[in-house]
Formats: structure tokens, C-alpha cells, sequence
């Protein structure tokens, strides 16, 4: 007998052993899985951190931006037609559009795999890879977004737009072209991002959070300046003159960021300015989405033309046509449109 009074048969030790085993498993297995979560995104159950989301949103459009332009300056384009739009015109399809769009897509997949992308090319099986974000948030993101904020993961959809104005960018017109990612909560534009490759300007906003954004000092309500589509124009230019008078200042412009872009206080990044945007014609929703986050922060607006809210669920296309301001009496302008605009 020991001097303690307990002698260990050799089947008991092992069976020591082997609890000692399985705590030492649960504990250090305990440890990966929070290291996996704490990778993936702050989580509180199945929650994801709005602050995060539109961190690792600023980096997958500056990523997709940093391919758009190393296409276009190669030169190699590989440009093709995808089909045609609802106006009869082609729509452009270009490697820029493809890496980009690899590039976003799997940024954000990887980061929070809990989440609805919807993208605006296809992203196959031989596409996806494990890109990761490091979790790192800007100081420019936290010192205007301080805290937090928690949503249901299920409540999320991402809209990319990995080329908007894929179109002007095969003509070179590289000053139309942005980047860009919306995150909807339960349809509603929360988090927008816009990016310019080719000048490395990025607007982006919180809905009730803040934004790096500004609005101008002053709209021209009276006789505003307004921009369409170059090239999916429809009837708009008729309808806004017969609106506004036909002495009304038009801009064609391509691209919606572009376009809502044209509406804030971003002099010197080769971009005109506007008072209002306006489309009458169908328009896909990752077009749009991340323009109307940024409007809403800032207390704009982006409606179809009834003056309706767009939501961000569902179908990709937006059928009720497209009306932007900021700083303007916006249901003025619904009804200065409403009865002589046709939506398609």
C-alpha cells in the first residue's frame, strides 16, 4: 500500500489518463473554434457586426478596383457581349469584370460565409478561393463609426457590382468607373461603398453610423442640373425637359455610381456634379444599391419614379425606374415626374 493508503491499478491509470486526454482536447478544440469564429468576423450567436462588414466591404471594392485597372492598362480586355438589354444595346462583358468580380466575391464569402452575396457576374466552383480579411478596421471607419452595431445574419443580402460602367470602360472612358458593394438589411440599404479605381477616391456611408461622404453646400432647386444614361437613356431626356423645361441642363454620364457621386461634394476626382439622377428604364439592383445607402446617410433619397422605396431582396432588377437627390424637396419631384414619365 502507498504511504497515502491508494495504490492505481494499471487499468486506472489509463483511464486517468485518457479524461485527462479528453479535457485537455475539449479545452484546446474550444480554443480553434473561437480562433475560427474570431477569423471569420465578430459574431454573437449568428450575428455579424455592421462596422466589420463595411470594413472588409471598403476592401473588396478597392481589390476588385485594383484588377479593373491593371486590365484596362494591359489592354487586354478580352472583351465579349453577354446579351443584349432591355434597349437593344450589348452588354459589355470584359476579364476586368470577371477578376474583379472573383476577387470581391470570394473576399467577402470568405470573411462571413453566413451571409446572401448576390454578384453581378457569375462566380463558378473553379473560381472560389479562400481569400481572408484580417479584421482590421480603418481609423477612418472607427473614428466616425464608434461602435458596433449587431444584425442577424439572416437579415443580410450583398449586392457587388464588380464593373459599373463595363461599357465606357472598353471606350477607355475610365472616369465612369467605379467599384462597388451594398450590404441591405432586411431590404434596406444600409452600407454603401463607391470606388474609383482610376483616381483611388472612395465614398462610403452607415446608415445612423456616419460617412466619409459629403453633401454640397447648396442645389440648385429652381433649375436643376440633371443626369442620365449615356447609353440607357430611354425616353428620359424627353420627360425631363417636358418636366423642368426645356431649357434644362442634361449630363450623360455612364454609370449610376458615377452618377450618384455627381450628386455629392467629390471635386477634383474627375467628376461632374448634378442636382438630380433620374432612369426611367429597368435597372439591376447591384446598380443602385450601394448609391442608395450613401444618399440615405446622408439624408438623400433614391426611390423609383412613384416615389417608392427600392427594395433589396428578391429579384436582381429594379422595374419602377430611378429618382435621386439630396438636398432637393424630393416628393416635388416625384410629382413634377410623375405624370409625364412612363417607367419600362
Amino acid at each position: 500500500m502507498s504511504p497515502m493508503g491508494i495504490r492505481l491499478s494499471p487499468l486506472g491509470i489509463g483511464v486517468f489518463c485518457l479524461l485527462g486526454l479528453g479535457v485537455l482536447y475539449h479545452v484546446y478544440s474550444g480554443f480553434l473554434t473561437w480562433r475560427f469564429s474570431f477569423l471569420l468576423g465578430s459574431r454573437t450567436g449568428d450575428t455579424v457586426d455592421l462596422r466589420e462588414l463595411l470594413a472588409v466591404s471598403v476592401k473588396a471594392a478597392e481589390l476588385g478596383g485594383v484588377e479593373v485597372k491593371a486590365v484596362r492598362e494591359s489592354n487586354k480586355l478580352n472583351e465579349n457581349s453577354k446579351g443584349k438589354t432591355r434597349e437593344g444595346a450589348d452588354e459589355k462583358l470584359t476579364r476586368g469584370d470577371l477578376l474583379s468580380n472573383k476577387k470581391m466575391a470570394n473576399l467577402i464569402t470568405s470573411s462571413f460565409p453566413g451571409v446572401q452575396v448576390n454578384t453581378e457576374e457569375h462566380l463558378s466552383e473553379e473560381d472560389k478561393e479562400a481569400v481572408y480579411w484580417n479584421r482590421g478596421i480603418p481609423n477612418e471607419i472607427k473614428e466616425i463609426v464608434k461602435n458596433p452595431k449587431f444584425v442577424s445574419s439572416e437579415s443580410i443580402t450583398i449586392w457587388i457590382d464588380p464593373l459599373d460602367a463595363t461599357h465606357e470602360y472598353t471606350e477607355n472612358l475610365v472616369n465612369y468607373v467605379t467599384t462597388m458593394v451594398c450590404v441591405a438589411v432586411n431590404g434596406k440599404p444600409i452600407i454603401g461603398v463607391i470606388h474609383k479605381p482610376f483616381t483611388g477616391y472612395t465614398a462610403w456611408a452607415m446608415v445612423d453610423g456616419g460617412s466619409n461622404a459629403k453633401t454640397r453646400a447648396s442645389y440648385n432647386d429652381k433649375t436643376p442640373t440633371i443626369i442620365v444614361s449615356r447609353s440607357h437613356s430611354g425616353a428620359v431626356k424627353d420627360v425631363t425637359r417636358r418636366s423642368f423645361g426645356n431649357q434644362t441642363k442634361i449630363l450623360s454620364a455612364g454609370g449610376s455610381g458615377y452618377k450618384v457621386l455627381s450628386l455629392l461634394d467629390v471635386t477634383g476626382n474627375d467628376q461632374e456634379t448634378a442636382d438630380v439622377y433620374i432612369h426611367d428604364t429597368y435597372i439591376k439592383k447591384w446598380d443602385i444599391c450601394a448609391g442608395n445607402a450613401i444618399l440615405s446617410a446622408l439624408g438623400g433619397h433614391m426611390t423609383n419614379l412613384k416615389g417608392e422605396d427600392i427594395i433589396y431582396t428578391g429579384s436582381d432588377g429594379n422595374e419602377g425606374g430611378l429618382l435621386a437627390s439630396i438636398g432637393m424637396d424630393h416628393d416635388a419631384l416625384v410629382e413634377k415626374l410623375s405624370s409625364k414619365i412612363t417607367s419600362k
